[in-house]
């Protein structure tokens, strides 16, 4: 999500005083000429630091890109998982058995003969069978033990598998692209520093545009109190000088309130304390210089870095690999087993006098697909489908990153121009107020028109300041989408690289 900065609608009074708060303005503040104080709500010492310091912290410091190398993590021990599915499968086992109800075993033949069962009497031909006999065939007779142990180990590993091989392809790219990610949420983590600590920049110019308005205002109600003493200037000028001090307050402390406000917002996206005393240095100005170059330098412009685009790249190749997955399925498969295990089965429980017997087997197994009812087949055509999709999505968003790159290139050069023209403004309003200070002076110029003059020239300063704001945001907006740093050699992704 993009995060909202500060602009000169919201330095230039948006935010409303609350009651209490122009009470205190009353208080702290005065309309008869005497100069404003702004008295600091922590009297420590701040700690001062660059826009490169805010970047090495916020590299260190910010949620998003901790949870972006967490994320790296994670999908390394998912490939490393995938990876142990080649590696043989050992385990044992171990179980105990007590027989409630033994099973019953009949038998088609006479009991007798495995008894040693009588023969008939008399002097007849062949053998007679004794009832006892036959009832004991029909009853049937228990078999097994009460008591039955095992324990062994088994042992499976796959021979051939290329649907397995496939996804251990599948998993590395897993990894490289929460690299890209994480990639991604540095560029986007360094464009936010950028803009917070230039919407600090900001608000201390219209900071200082407004206390110097205020200064101002104090002057010349100075001298027009002295005027209106001698009766030199009449009670309207009086009133008005008066009033224009009075207005010129709330401002004052609007700019102070939305310097504090931006430079909480710079420490949330360091990951900093609130409360923690920060200041930064610099200026606009000292980034003015970067607006005098050739913007159609950059109309060969390329989003090989692009992280968005990147990031398709590997999906796309993910897909590409899963749809051969898919049609892996309809190889064989051959995979090994072992089995090695000791029963013993008993109706007691004296155990030194079991008897252990061995039961081992090796096998191998193998498995052709012949009938899955169209799984497969749809599975590839799904996996394909994907694909395509990833296809269009990438061409549509290849086109809108280069429409946002023509803007941000727009913006860029219609703010050179913009800056040029406000110094230009700057430099007449700066004349034409100094003519309307001295012209009033000597009587020869009202009140209303100093005031128009200040205007003006108010107007100018904050209009070339919010150039080079501006400018400097688009340029930010550029370089992430382009997405150059954190590039190391060969293109490839580097995490601890440096950054523009």
């Amino acid at each position: 999500m993009k995060m909202k900065f500060i602009s000169i609608a919201m330095i230039s009074g948006l935010v409303l005083l609350p009651l209490c708060g122009y009470a205190q303005y009353k208080q702290d503040s005065k309309t008869d000429g005497t100069p404003l104080s702004v008295t600091p709500k922590d009297t420590s010492a701040p700690v001062v630091i660059t826009l490169d310091q805010a970047l090495q912290i916020a590299l260190s410091e910010n949620t998003s890109v901790k949870v972006a190398d967490k994320e790296i993590e994670r999908t390394g021990y998912a490939k490393k998982g995938t990876y142990a599915s080649l590696l043989p499968q050992v385990d044992l086992s171990g179980a105990f058995q007590r027989t409630i109800k033994k099973q019953v075993m009949y038998m088609d033949f006479d009991l007798s003969s495995l008894t040693g069962g009588s023969t008939g009497t008399g002097t007849g031909t062949g053998t007679g069978s004794s009832p006892s006999s036959s009832t004991s065939s029909k009853s049937g007779f228990e078999i097994g033990r009460w008591n039955t142990y095992s324990a062994g180990v088994a042992a499976s590993m796959p021979l051939v598998n290329a649907q397995l091989w496939k996804s251990i392809e599948i998993a590395g790219k897993n990894v490289e692209l929460s690299i890209e990610k994480a990639r991604s949420s540095r560029l986007d983590m360094v464009t936010q520093v950028k803009q917070s600590f230039f919407g600090v920049l900001l608000a201390k110019e219209a900071l200082n545009t407004y206390k110097e308005v205020y200064d101002n205002a104090a002057d010349n109600f100075e001298q027009t109190k002295k005027k209106y003493n001698a009766q030199k200037a009449s009670e309207l000028e009086f009133t008005r000088a008066k009033s224009t001090v009075a207005n010129a307050i709330p401002n004052v402390y609007n700019a102070e309130s939305s310097v504090a406000l931006a430079l909480w917002q710079l420490k949330a996206v360091m990951g900093v304390d609130l409360d923690q005393n920060i200041d930064i240095a610099g200026s606009l100005s000292d980034y003015s210089g970067h607006m005098f170059y050739d913007i159609h330098q950059n109309d060969s412009i390329s989003l090989d870095y692009n992280s968005t685009m990147r990031q398709l790249a590997i999906q796309a190749d993910q897909l590409a690999q899963t749809v051969t997955m898919q049609r892996y399925a309809y190889l064989p498969t051959l995979a090994a087993t072992f089995s090695y295990s000791m029963n013993s089965m008993n109706n007691d429980f004296k155990f030194s006098e079991y008897q252990w017997t061995p039961y081992s087997y090796a096998a191998l197994s193998l498995s052709i697909p012949v009938f899955s009812g169209g799984k497969r087949y749809n599975n590839v055509r799904q996996a394909q489908a994907q694909y395509d999709e990833l296809q269009l999505q990438a061409v549509n968003t290849e086109r809108q990153l280069k429409i946002a790159i023509r803007q941000y290139l727009n913006t860029m050069e219609t703010k050179m121009k913009s800056y040029a023209s406000a110094q230009d403004a700057i430099e007449t309003a700066r004349k034409a107020y100094s003519i309307a200070q001295k012209s009033y002076e000597v009587g020869r110029s009202t009140i209303t028109e100093l005031n128009d003059a200040q205007l003006a020239l108010t107007q100018a300063r904050l209009a070339q300041s919010q150039a080079i704001y501006e400018f400097v945001v688009a340029k930010a907006n550029l370089e992430q989408t382009l997405g150059q740093d954190f590039i190391g050699q060969e293109g490839k992704t580097d995490l601890n690289g440096s950054y523009k």
